[in-house]
């Protein structure tokens, strides 16, 4: 159930996936070749065989100019809404890891609004104990920035490493390969910004 007590079904990200590339008229391989992923990862998406990271997700749906809010949530209407409740938040990760493994669900984030029509991408970011960004770095072309607010996060940014803890801060150009991962035994919880959204 969410927060307003409704039922919530299923999100599937397969079918998502399909229905995405069939309205733009890409076949899996002209769909892989767009987005720079091997050819066979479309398919296994696409069939339910294996479920993306939030970095391949956002890599495939590169290939076809949509973020990952518009993925999960193509009609939401925006409103020239200013303020936010915790409620009012854009979970881009829930939706993603449902029924995953556990290491897939250890990670959460909320993006505040709607980033695209600001140019502007905040998130509230939550790494549970053991959560990971993945191995393969992330790269996009932006800039990013995060104060950590509560625990501990590693962050690696080109050949940097650092353990941040609370009140300590990041900001860099997300060219360089960057990963967050949560090496501690408690959460660690961030405020970011990405600047054009990434997400």
């Amino acid at each position: 159930m969410n927060d307003s007590g409704k039922i919530e079904e299923e999100f599937d990200v397969g079918l998502r996936l399909r229905e995405i590339r069939l309205q733009y008229g890409l076949s899996q391989r002209q769909l892989a070749d767009k987005a720079g992923v091997p050819h066979g990862q479309i398919s296994m998406i696409e069939t339910n065989k294996s479920s993306p990271s939030v970095a391949s997700l956002r890599k495939i749906l590169g290939g076809f100019g949509i973020n990952m809010s518009e993925f999960f949530e193509p009609d939401v209407i925006e409103q020239t809404q200013v303020f936010f409740t915790p409620g009012d938040l854009r979970d881009l990760t829930s939706q993603l890891y449902q029924g995953q493994d556990a290491k897939r669900t250890m990670l959460t984030l909320k993006q505040v609004g709607d980033a695209k029509t600001h140019g502007l991408q905040i998130l509230h970011e939550r790494y549970e104990a053991g959560a990971d960004t993945g191995d393969d770095l992330i790269e996009h072309e932006a800039s990013e920035g995060g104060i950590v607010i509560a625990g501990e996060l590693e962050v690696t940014v080109g050949n940097e490493v650092r353990v941040l803890k609370a009140g300590d801060a990041y900001l860099f150009n997300s060219r360089q390969p960057h990963r967050f991962r949560n090496i501690s035994d408690r959460a660690a919880e961030v405020v970011s910004a990405c600047t054009p959204p990434y997400l």
